[in-house]
């Protein structure tokens, strides 16, 4: 048997051939390396989101004056909630956006004013444009039952709140988070009060 010399492969082409195959395979673990990253770091960014940091979207007129409709809020899960502390939570599977006014125990009541009193002492509202008495068909004073929070919208004279029996006070499971950030629009963006 013979074998043409010219038909073999020199020296230089194999080490080439060896060399763009090595190239190519680390080309191809650092795709999938970077590809498998990132995917790792969606999914922990999803739950951070979903579970620690909830973003919102707000809409309707109820917290108007503090958070207007199309707002991009950053809310964050926490179970100490003290009065004036806006907060989102679930209501028919809709979100909601309310003022915490009082916490279980507590004894709330409303002039014909809006004037808010806890436990007989008047809140103080700098955040309000203007106060209401609003869509209140509860029988005032209020006791706040065990294990809820009562709440309140900025925009009194729309909100309907915890002043009705329609929505009533709000379980602790109800609660997504903590309104803390706004992130939308930018010319607003910062802490939320």
């Amino acid at each position: 048997m013979s074998v043409n010399a010219e038909a073999l492969p020199q020296t230089g082409e194999l080490t080439q051939a060896v060399k763009r195959e090595r190239y190519l395979h680390r080309f191809r673990m650092t795709i999938r390396s970077t590809f498998l990253s990132l995917v790792v770091v969606a999914a922990v960014a999803v739950l951070v989101a979903v579970l620690l940091l909830p973003i919102l979207r707000i809409y309707g007129k109820s917290m108007n004056g503090t958070l207007d409709s199309g707002d991009i809020v950053v809310s964050v899960k926490s179970t100490s909630l003290e009065t004036g502390d806006i907060v989102a939570f679930y209501y028919n599977n809709n979100i909601l956006v309310k003022r915490v006014m009082a916490n279980p125990g507590d004894w709330v009541d409303i002039d014909k004013e809006g004037n808010v009193y806890v436990n007989n002492v008047l809140i103080d509202e700098p955040y309000l444009d203007e106060k209401a008495y609003g869509e209140t068909n509860i029988e005032l004073p209020y006791q706040v039952p065990e294990g809820k929070i009562f709440v309140m919208g900025d925009n009194r004279s729309v909100s309907i709140d915890s002043r009705n029996t329609s929505i009533g006070c709000i379980a602790e499971e109800q609660i997504v988070g903590k309104i803390v950030f706004r992130v939308w629009p930018f010319m607003q963006f910062g802490a939320v009060h």
